[in-house]
């Protein structure tokens, strides 16, 4: 019954046709290479920080330890992993993890994301409702994110492509995907607003340093906004195309 009633409310907004699935697979297309760059800038702007040693030297490590005690945090374990940007905070388990080059290193952008994910945690500590929100998301998120590639493959072999129940289950997925891309746009601006002022406040960065801070993690935030806008296009082509 709510799966029939979504369905028909979210085919309903796209009644007036002026969303055609030929428009939207156009827009999807554009979308392609504004992912790409995204992904390009965060890059490139990362590497180029990278470059830049903070004057305190003081290593990504030591500046998230610091921001989470200063929010009075001490149950939260930070330790290094391998691979390139695998930064992250597993609020589960509550650990703080950083890639090698942000653990030890002592870059602007190193401890620029080092302070971000740190932000996650005080966002854990002070019951940040958004993060809570997602957090209650992923498991749906994960599933779903197994089912989609098997209804691609089927639309790929189906003459038809997607279509009756394939196509409805591709919708509430996507749907799910799409709200889980939308709530982490806030949970990431505010963990990236909550580092920059307390690198500033503790004294970890003087403030004629922040511009590389901040070139890294706006780049960074850019990605989720690629990831969201593209999601969102494919679920109303979706939905467009369950009306057609």
């Amino acid at each position: 019954m709510i799966t029939s009633t979504f369905l028909a409310a979210s085919t309903s907004i796209l009644s007036g046709g002026f969303l055609s699935p030929g428009v939207l697979m156009i827009l999807i297309i554009v979308m392609i290479p504004v992912a790409l760059y995204a992904q390009y800038r965060v890059s490139s702007t990362y590497n180029r920080n990278a470059q830049i040693l903070s004057r305190g030297g003081i290593t990504g490590r030591e500046a998230a330890s610091a921001v989470m005690a200063h929010a009075g945090i001490t149950d939260v374990e930070i330790t290094e992993i391998e691979g390139h940007l695998t930064d992250h905070y597993d609020p589960l388990n509550k650990r703080l993890v950083l890639s090698s080059e942000n653990y030890r290193g002592t870059s602007l952008a190193a401890l620029g994301v080092a302070a971000h994910e740190a932000g996650h945690a005080i966002q854990h500590k002070v019951g940040y409702s958004m993060l809570h929100f997602r957090m209650a998301l992923v498991p749906a998120t994960n599933f779903v994110s197994r089912v989609v590639p098997i209804l691609m493959l089927a639309g790929f072999f189906l003459a038809r492509g997607l279509s009756g129940m394939f196509l409805d289950v591709a919708i509430i997925c996507y749907a799910v995907i799409t709200l889980f891309q939308l709530v982490t746009l806030p949970v990431e601006f505010d963990a990236t607003r909550r580092a920059k002022v307390q690198l500033v406040e503790l004294g970890i960065l003087d403030r004629d340093e922040m511009p590389g801070v901040n070139q890294t993690l706006d780049a960074a935030a850019l990605t989720y906004v690629a990831a969201f806008v593209s999601s969102l296009l494919y679920l109303l082509y979706l939905l467009s195309s369950r009306r057609n």
